[in-house]
């Protein structure tokens, strides 16, 4: 995964806030407007993942730029009933977010007379299972496609494994019990032969239920993937500073930030940095990938001629105050290629 392809598709039906989360998310212009289908073509926005170690180390180097890592975040059209067999703007909307790493489910959690409602009630988890019915249907369809070639590969004797098979056949007969993939179990080399079709419910997913907290009552709350996030609030706190926030009683982390680190943890996400007078800059790695692999993610050379990290932990460079004093005290260490790189390293790269 290179340092900016972490992707998160934001779906939900029409009018539950997505264009204004999207807004706030990439302080992009984009059309909210107050009927469905608003937002056609799906927006791309990419957005800085707020890191306050960057800040710190460029002070510290004096560095000329920072590079923060990046999510991209892409905002689709309301989906609604019908959605994989066409309806609306489905079949468009679907094959969009078949690129995405995760999903985000926005649920309506607000009472607002005045924004229209698509559904005949407030309930998240009634909304929740449209989305989930789509999404099944449309990876049904994604595989049924596939199980008419399978038995025909078969007897070309065109190298598909029984195991392949019997893999596909299982995850067919969970969609045909509207059963989300993601939420089954699954060994890796099962998940291996599914990665291939690049499977809607099969994606990590998290929820967002736009509302008060009050409004909110107990709907999937205790799910450690679900936020509550008072999206309208937030689109009027966007250009506030953390102090501001603080002074003014919200949340010293907005909800946004937060929605960033849940993804990094959903996806299994760390940060490593480097820094120097040239820039200070935030890379973004699996966590238990090792020295040589985060070598690679600045660039593909290192990994192969890699020979030795110099580490440190960023904090206790900081309270060195300087390379020179780190060295000394034997702060920096050297690793070898076996090294588990952890969140928060800064590290310098030796390679051949």
């Amino acid at each position: 995964m290179s340092s900016s392809k972490l992707s998160i598709g934001i779906v939900g039906l029409p009018n539950v806030g997505k264009s204004t989360l999207f807004k706030t998310l990439t302080k992009k212009q984009v059309l909210i407007a107050n009927y469905p289908f608003a937002t056609i073509d799906p927006n791309v926005g990419v957005v800085l993942v707020p890191d306050e170690r960057i800040d710190k180390l460029a002070e510290f180097s004096k560095s000329l730029k920072k590079i923060y890592t990046t999510v991209d975040f892409v905002d689709i059209a309301g989906l609604v009933k019908g959605a994989s067999e066409g309806e609306g703007l489905g079949n468009k909307f679907l094959a969009n977010i078949r690129e995405t790493d995760a999903i985000l489910y926005v649920l309506r959690a607000f009472k607002n007379p005045d924004i229209i409602n698509t559904q005949t009630e407030i309930n998240p988890l009634k909304d929740k299972e449209i989305l989930d019915v789509e999404l099944i249907l449309k990876d049904l369809e994604t595989l049924e496609k596939q199980v008419g070639d399978i038995d025909r590969l078969i007897r070309a004797n065109k190298g598909w494994t029984e195991k392949q098979v019997n893999v596909i056949k299982k995850a067919l007969a969970l969609l045909r019990e509207q059963k989300v993939l993601v939420e089954q179990e699954w060994l890796d080399d099962e998940k291996e032969v599914l990665n291939q079709y690049q499977l809607l419910t099969l994606k990590p997913r998290l929820y967002l239920l736009n509302g008060k907290p009050e409004e909110v009552q107990n709907w999937g709350v205790g799910d450690p993937n679900t936020l509550i996030v008072d999206i309208g609030t937030e689109a009027e706190a966007e250009n506030l500073t953390r102090q501001e926030r603080i002074e003014l009683g919200l949340p010293e982390l907005s909800g946004t930030d937060i929605l960033i680190k849940k993804s990094y943890e959903l996806l299994g996400l760390q940060t490593f940095l480097t820094t120097g007078e040239d820039e200070t800059r935030a890379w973004t790695i699996h966590k238990g990938d090792k020295a040589p692999q985060a070598a690679g993610v600045i660039h593909s050379d290192f990994e192969q001629k890699f020979v030795k990290a110099e580490v440190i932990f960023w904090d206790d460079l900081l309270k060195a105050g300087s390379y020179g004093a780190a060295r000394q005290t034997g702060l920096i260490r050297t690793e070898g290629k076996e090294y588990v790189v952890k969140d928060g390293d800064v590290i310098e790269f030796k390679h051949g």
